[in-house]
């Protein structure tokens, strides 16, 4: 029996599989990369590697065991049909009869066109008849503390939530949930969500990025439409851009504010802290 993580280099994958390596014997755990190379360090350490491909199905043919424990973390590339991607996953972990797969998903509040892939994931997996999990992650604090250099370049929050606010937490966070339920008991066709435990809004994150770098950082509301305009005007993609303005929308009407206890209770400590994060980010 092994415990499968997917996407295992990317950022919340490698906090997982960090995470079990303090919980179970590396060779317990097999990591899913696309690039061997990647993974190098985590094969040093005595982590099995599969490499697969969520393009590309017959990758995954025989990767899964009977018994095995999986954790499917959503792909992020939104141009190549994702709800396909996890699929090729779930078939293929029903073929072997793993004993658990757990995913990844978004929260059950949130209408923002970016959970759509995930509720479909969620109906391909409650309908293939596996034993499931469902991780409905809430926002990562990383989300806004890896990209301060425009923040701080401005002396400005540009966001176009209004007044809403967050109960974010950090990427290492919601790993250790995911691990609680890798390694733990009891969390069959459970669906757990996932939030921090204290919600904060934009100007409270202005004022604390004030107050950690001495700078007068303000919080300037937009428009969705604006906000969009400016993260295309940055290099992402007009698709992607909107999606993201979709999800300020629905952060201004108190989509990601609900503090659920879940992920404190899965944990068994309290959510890190968004001012931590900050301090970590400008540590650097």
């Amino acid at each position: 029996m092994s415990i499968v993580v997917t996407g295992a280099t990317g950022h919340l994958g490698r906090h997982v599989v960090e995470q079990l390596l303090e919980k179970v014997p590396a060779e317990q755990i097999t990591a899913v990369v696309r690039d061997e190379s990647k993974a190098a360090d985590l094969a040093a350490r005595g982590v099995r590697l599969a490499v697969a491909d969520y393009n590309a199905p017959e990758t995954f043919d025989g990767l899964f065991a009977a018994g095995d424990k999986v954790l499917l973390i959503s792909g992020n590339e939104f141009d190549k049909g994702r709800v396909q991607q996890h699929r090729v996953v779930i078939d293929a972990a029903g073929a072997a009869g793993v004993s658990l797969l757990a995913y990844t998903s978004a929260p059950g509040s949130l209408t923002a066109a970016l959970a759509d892939d995930h509720r479909a994931t969620e109906e391909v997996l409650l309908a293939s008849g596996l034993p499931y999990t469902l991780l409905r992650n809430g926002w990562y604090h990383e989300n806004y503390t890896e990209n301060l250099a425009p923040v701080l370049a401005h002396d400005a929050v540009v966001q176009a939530a209004g007044e809403g606010r967050i109960a974010s937490a950090s990427r290492a966070d919601y790993a250790a949930a995911a691990v609680a339920v890798l390694t733990g008991e009891g969390h069959e066709n459970k669906t757990y969500e996932l939030s921090g435990d204290e919600a904060w809004g934009f100007a409270e994150y202005a004022a604390e990025l004030s107050r950690q770098t001495g700078k007068e950082i303000v919080y300037n509301p937009v428009s969705p439409e604006a906000f969009a305009g400016i993260l295309t005007g940055a290099g992402l993609p007009e698709a992607f851009a909107g999606i993201l303005a979709g999800v300020d929308t629905s952060i201004e009407k108190g989509e990601l504010a609900a503090t659920t206890g879940d992920l404190s209770r899965l944990t068994g400590r309290p959510t890190t802290p968004i001012a931590e994060s900050v301090a970590a980010a400008l540590k650097g």
